[in-house]
């Protein structure tokens, strides 16, 4: 039966048998031994499903990706090292040399620094729109070889709402899937897959895990794109795999499954960027909370965009849940009961007033992170998007001024007390 997101949170992805473990146990393995070499030899053919060696496939970590898979509305996941890796695999599972991907120029810094430059020197290319662009200018970012489009649901750090629906119809059009990378609202506060994502990528390392206890990342198959029916543009899914002696994957394991078991079968067995078992337990730990968590964090952060939003100190606030933000409107549609624990801000001192205020926090503490328990801190110019040039940054909705604060679970008195105090040293 269905059952509600927080159900799925606690008890999603691994079902215990009769005096089998309560919680999903940790294989700490690096293989797995058989009786003989030809059973071995049909797990190595993807005749026959199971385990044989850890940088492919462990138990815990699959147990792990059923529950995400469940929490996004898809039919298969798979956990990776990183967000970073999950959102390199889920691209270059469909894009080679001499593609083309169109993604919104409002995106992490590393996830740009990955389209624009790294994917680039393996051949292929990307343009990028303004998530706000028009339809005209959506449309004319299109090539004959564009394989994928790409975008956050929310922006970090800019907090810009990607128009999920809009960005979607125009991949479909193309005969191309929507790649959305939903690491700030999580599927608690919103599920791109029911506004037409065809992929859903995630850094768990920040609101899944919640703790900043573990690295890693993950990649949702929504099971909707026909890659058959576009089959000329996707032929690592539709053609033989001569890797697996001929292995068609979308006749073998159909559209619900064909994706994540190419990236399962052929990317991660030649990049080898898995999870690891003990962090995919500890993941699992803070999955169990997420629907907990989540409400809490945007209550924090709406109260502490508040609070920011008339001090005199303060240039700009950039929160999705202010009535008068540019992306209030699509934040009601897409996340109406609330988007994440990020607020974004400049100051009318500049870069050196917001240098001071983040000298001066208390609570808050100065971090290369975000989204978790704990309330943290960052000038995104001078760190997660140093490597940008101007130009870059003012696409990506970055001001030299601007602090993210990542608002965690402390009181809301606290939290703002402390960004108050810190205030009055600027």
């Amino acid at each position: 039966m269905d059952q509600h997101i927080g159900t799925v949170c606690v008890q999603g992805g691994y079902r215990p048998g009769d005096g089998e473990p309560r919680q999903v146990p940790i294989y700490q393995s690096t293989t797995w031994k058989y009786d003989t070499s030809e059973h071995m030899g049909r797990l190595f053919d993807l005749e026959e499903s199971g385990y044989f060696y850890t940088r492919l496939q462990n138990p815990t970590n699959d147990a792990v990706a059923a529950k995400i898979a469940e929490l996004e509305g898809g039919t298969a996941a798979m956990l990776t090292s990183s967000g970073q890796a999950a959102n390199f695999f889920a691209v270059f599972n469909i894009a080679g040399a001499g593609d083309h991907i169109v993604a919104s120029s409002a995106i992490y810094g590393g996830t740009f620094n990955l389209l624009a430059h790294t994917l680039e020197r393996m051949g292929i290319s990307c343009t990028f729109v303004a998530p706000d662009c028009t339809n005209e200018e959506l449309e004319g970012a299109f090539r004959p070889n564009t394989k994928a489009v790409f975008g956050e649901t929310i922006a970090n750090p800019a907090l810009d709402v990607l128009d999920i629906e809009r960005f979607a119809t125009a991949a479909h059009a193309h005969g191309v899937p929507l790649i959305v990378d939903n690491t700030f609202p999580t599927p608690v506060m919103c599920r791109p897959i029911e506004w037409g994502a065809d992929i859903v990528t995630h850094s768990t390392t920040k609101y899944m895990d919640g703790h900043g206890a573990a690295v890693g990342g993950a990649i949702v198959d929504s099971g909707n794109f026909d890659w058959d029916a576009h089959a000329d543009k996707f032929p690592g899914l539709t053609t033989p795999d001569e890797t697996y002696h001929g292995v068609v994957y979308t006749e073998k394991f159909g559209q619900a499954g064909a994706f994540i078991t190419k990236a399962t079968s052929q990317l991660m067995r030649d990049l080898g960027s898995i999870q690891s078992p003990q962090n995919a337990f500890l993941l699992n730990v803070g999955l169990e909370s997420l629907h907990v968590r989540m409400p809490r964090h945007c209550a924090n952060g709406q109260a502490m965009a508040e609070f920011l939003h008339d001090h005199p100190k303060i240039r700009f606030v950039k929160y999705p849940g202010l009535p008068d933000d540019p992306w209030y409107d699509l934040a009601q549609k897409y996340l109406p009961n609330g988007s994440c624990g990020v607020v974004s801000f400049g100051f009318t001192g500049g870069r050196a007033a917001a240098e001071q205020f983040m000298k001066s926090l208390h609570v808050a503490q100065i971090a290369t992170h975000v989204a978790d328990a704990r309330t943290c801190v960052l000038h995104p110019a001078n760190a997660t998007h140093r490597q940008m040039n101007d130009e870059e940054l003012a696409a990506a909705g970055i001001a030299p001024d601007m602090v993210r604060l990542s608002c965690g679970l402390e009181d809301t008195e606290d939290l703002i007390a402390d960004v108050a105090q810190a205030l009055e040293t600027v």
